[in-house]
């Protein structure tokens, strides 16, 4: 199938295909006119790929992570779920941060209104 047909079938952009393309994610043949050409086993590929960035992996990871599907072993699968909990402990730290910047936020603003009622006194007057 040709990468509209696979953009069709998977909900992805053409674009984003090429750009899988481009970090190695995805693998295409070439007609002799140049045009990208994908087997039924892409569209598995891409919808595995999509999930993988929707849990907040980079290319880079994704990378890390396939040959737990292109070869399948008992190896392959500890190393990819290794990776995955490293990427989880990232995240929760990236959440506990936004947590510790929300929170501050929250004093300043507290801070704002406490000011703020200082001010309607000296405003009425």
């Amino acid at each position: 199938m040709r990468i509209g047909e696979l953009a069709s079938r998977t909900g992805v952009s053409v674009r984003s295909l090429r750009y899988y393309e481009e970090q190695g994610l995805l693998i295409s043949s070439r007609s002799a006119s140049g045009q990208r050409h994908y087997t039924g086993r892409e569209i598995e590929r891409v919808t595995l790929i999509q999930r993988l960035y929707a849990a907040g992996l980079s290319s880079r990871t994704i990378i890390e992570l396939l040959p737990c599907t292109e070869s399948p072993s008992e190896e392959n699968s500890d190393a990819a779920l290794a990776r995955m909990a490293q990427e989880r402990d990232r995240l929760s730290e990236h959440i506990a941060d936004l947590i510790r910047t929300r929170d501050t936020l929250d004093e300043l603003m507290a801070v704002n209104r406490a000011h703020r009622e200082t001010l309607r006194p000296a405003l009425a007057s």
